[in-house]
């Protein structure tokens, strides 16, 4: 696809608004996933935004709201942080397997993607506005308008005052070290690195500091955790956080015909929050017998690790599996079918893969 400088092997599930998944291939070929085969996740067509004129507003409960431009930002200190960021639907085929999610796209394993992002940190920005005692959550708000919302709005969220003023979530306006893409985000984004990628705002026009979360559409009613009996609507279910401990299978791609002998694995493995990925296992035979993966260069505590093997197969069907552990010793369950919900969330299963050895 051409669109947005994206390249063809992006998998589309929708034009307009456009959403698109890194096909697995393309995912494993890098520990920082270039701009161009980037996943993205949009709830609205991208706004045509005139960096000269952007402006950001702060106010809320502060003792000094402000307005600032672009050159104003780029005026306090840059920082950098090389961070994960995965839609909360990612590999929610897995769930569709289980049972139906109508009305919600069929995301394989490549909603996500690791860029170093680089820009002011959100604390920074807050310590010039002085947040007042009352203040508990910080709201964030896009210049995209969704008309899936009820009534349609510019897409918003938020996230607690104590994660905003973490030196690591950013207002970012460069990506692998170029200026942010505007399909993904420019002039201006917020990185929450640990979070869904929800709390991710792109597009930012608007900070509001308040007392409670945000109560618009796509926090209150859109991203969060359901039981399988109820039905999403205001306040219903658990807000969505920080991302799950998730590990998938990239190369071979699903249903791959490989020769008999050794065969190179390779895949990633997340941690959201504030945990690392400490381990990962695979195995050829459906989790009877695991090996230890080796993990690649370790880009810091909020970004991914790729990790890889080499397994020694015999003709026949295999059904590879992978699990992660974390640096809290917890690791994946087994099987996606007690983490089905209405919304198709949250499926940290042992990543698989069937492969056709000849």
């Amino acid at each position: 696809m051409a669109a947005y400088g994206k390249t063809d092997t992006m998998i589309v599930h929708t034009a307009d608004p456009l959403n698109a998944e890194t096909s697995r291939a393309a995912l494993a070929e890098h520990d920082l996933t270039p701009a161009d085969r980037f996943y993205v996740r949009n709830h609205g067509s991208v706004p045509d935004t005139d960096p000269a004129a952007w402006t950001l507003r702060i106010d809320g409960l502060v003792e000094q709201p402000l307005t600032l431009s672009l050159d104003d930002l780029r005026g306090l200190q840059r920082r950098e942080v090389a961070a994960t960021l995965q839609c909360a639907g990612n590999r929610r085929s897995g769930l569709l397997e289980v049972r139906d999610i109508p009305g919600e796209e069929p995301w394989g394993p490549g909603a996500t993607g690791t860029a170093t992002w680089g820009g002011v940190a959100l604390a920074d920005v807050l310590a010039l506005a002085r947040p007042t005692g009352t203040a508990t959550h910080v709201g964030l708000v896009g210049a995209d308008v969704s008309e899936e919302a009820e009534p349609p709005q510019e897409f918003g969220g938020s996230i607690r005052l104590e994660k905003a003023l973490r030196d690591e979530v950013l207002l970012a306006y460069e990506m692998n070290g170029e200026l942010l893409p505007p399909v993904h985000g420019a002039p201006v984004r917020v990185v929450v690195p640990g979070y869904i990628g929800a709390r991710s705002v792109k597009w930012l026009h608007h900070v509001e500091v308040r007392d409670r979360p945000w109560e618009g559409f796509f926090q209150d009613v859109v991203y969060r955790l359901l039981q399988p009996e109820q039905e999403p609507g205001p306040g219903v279910g658990t807000p969505l956080g920080e991302v799950a401990l998730n590990a998938e299978i990239l190369v071979p791609d699903h249903d791959a015909r490989v020769t008999a002998g050794p065969v190179a694995v390779r895949g990633y493995a997340f941690a959201g929050g504030e945990r690392h990925v400490a381990r990962v296992d695979v195995s050829a035979d459906g989790g009877k017998t695991w090996v230890e993966a080796d993990l690649d260069e370790d880009l810091g505590r909020w970004a991914w690790r790729l990790w890889s093997t080499e397994m020694h197969l015999d003709r026949g069907d295999h059904e590879i599996v992978v699990r992660a552990w974390d640096s809290a010793a917890a690791s994946q369950p087994e099987h996606p079918g007690p983490l089905w919900n209405p919304k198709g969330y949250v499926n940290n299963a042992w990543g698989r893969v069937t492969l056709h050895v000849a």
